[in-house]
């Protein structure tokens, strides 16, 4: 007795990229992606950006120093990696490669100029643009969470229309409404299965 082969292949695992101008939610969101059970490897950004109270290190960041970072980046341990606000920021290469070569979906968090540089590296990955609906919204989160100086908020404000600017590089973008996180986390959701059903299906190459 033999097996029947599959009309339809497997889908290959997906590289998912979000991203979005400061304020927009996007630890909120990837913390309701990881409680609703959804089959993902989320993988940790390394920065050199002081903990904030509320962060948790090796969970919302890996937290370093600026001399580990220099020793990870001349080892070339980095997906991507930017200087942000006057921080670094960097993508681990090898869990993404690890589990994009065991067949799990990825989802890595980077701004607006990591998107750009994943973008290059692997033209197949899904960017996903998560915004509030208003950019008066984003200036009333970054002012209500007061994590930053006076500068580094008007430095912020600042960037965000920049940020905007680069929407159509995208290939979905997601309202985060206020108090209405569900609706974005449905709305990822509804994104990779719609990728996983395409004919013909992305092929991520690291």
């Amino acid at each position: 007795m033999t097996t029947a082969e599959p009309l339809i292949l497997k889908p290959s695992p997906l590289l998912i990229v979000l991203s979005g101008p400061s304020g927009a939610g996007k630890d909120a969101v990837l913390t309701e992606l990881k409680a609703s059970g959804y089959p993902m490897t989320y993988v940790t950004t390394v920065t050199t950006r002081p903990r904030r109270a509320n962060e948790t290190n090796g969970k919302d960041y890996h937290f370093i120093t600026p001399g580990e970072f220099e020793t990870m980046l001349a080892k070339g341990e980095f997906l991507e990696h930017a200087s942000v606000y006057g921080n670094w920021y960097g993508v681990p290469k090898k869990p993404v490669r690890a589990a994009l070569e065991n067949g799990q979906d990825v989802t890595i968090k980077v701004d607006i100029q990591g998107a750009a540089t994943i973008r290059k590296l692997a033209p197949e990955a899904v960017l996903i643009f998560l915004t509030p609906p208003t950019a008066e919204e984003i200036a009333s989160r970054l002012k209500q969470r007061q994590t930053e100086s006076n500068i580094d908020l008007d430095l912020r404000l600042a960037t965000t229309s920049r940020e905007m600017s680069q929407l159509d590089r995208f290939d979905y973008v997601v309202l985060n409404h206020k108090d209405r996180i569900s609706r974005a986390v449905a709305d990822i959701k509804a994104i990779i299965t719609a990728e996983k059903c395409r004919t013909r299906p992305r092929r991520v190459s690291l």
